[in-house]
């Protein structure tokens, strides 16, 4: 497998950990309403599950509210049962044809809970990308004991992956600061 093959491998990889990692973020409650709270819930609908966003405008007309209408107004009442068993902690007010989500600003315990949390899956995330690096270096390995690579090119494609795993660091980096920063604001 030529070294180019094996780098790009790895980057997909690197960056489907990094978009895995912001995608579990945006679901995380912070005391300020986001569709991001909602749009994956699971939706009984007519006995088959749905994504909630596939069943319902969105919107955030206001920093802790979340209003949800269904496309269609008879699934007002399975789209509030779902809300109401999922882990969300938020009890749904159905109005008619909408529902009405009023998120309560978090405790300071919770805050640190919920900042805690975010570390945890950083560091996961980090550790899923240092994996990724040291299975490519093992088929670069490989490739130099097969004599498909000189020397040199096996250790610039190691430390090219090695950089790979910095740039990718410094993305979850990035992301872990600006949670912890949204969960942290009162």
């Amino acid at each position: 497998m030529p070294v180019d093959d094996i780098l790009l491998e790895a980057e997909d990889k690197m960056q489907k950990a990094v978009e895995h990692l912001r995608a579990g973020m945006r679901t995380l409650r912070t005391g300020r309403a986001s569709a991001g709270l909602v749009e994956h819930l699971r939706v009984d609908y007519y006995g088959s599950p749905t994504e909630l966003r596939q069943l319902a405008t969105i919107t955030v007309p206001d920093p802790l509210l979340l209003v949800i209408k269904p496309y269609d107004p008879g699934s007002v009442n399975d789209i509030a049962k779902s809300i109401q068993a999922s882990d969300l902690g938020i009890t749904p007010a159905v109005d008619g044809k909408v529902i009405r989500l009023q998120v309560p600003p978090l405790s300071e315990d919770r805050r640190q809970q919920l900042v805690q949390q975010v570390k945890d899956q950083s560091e996961e995330t980090k550790v899923a990308l240092r994996n990724i690096r040291r299975d490519s270096i093992k088929h670069i390995d490989a490739e130099e004991k097969d004599k498909a690579l000189s020397e040199d090119a096996a250790h610039k494609a190691r430390e090219q992956a090695t950089d790979l795993v910095h740039t990718y660091e410094k993305q979850v980096d990035e992301a872990l600061k600006h949670k912890t920063d949204e969960i942290m604001e009162v």
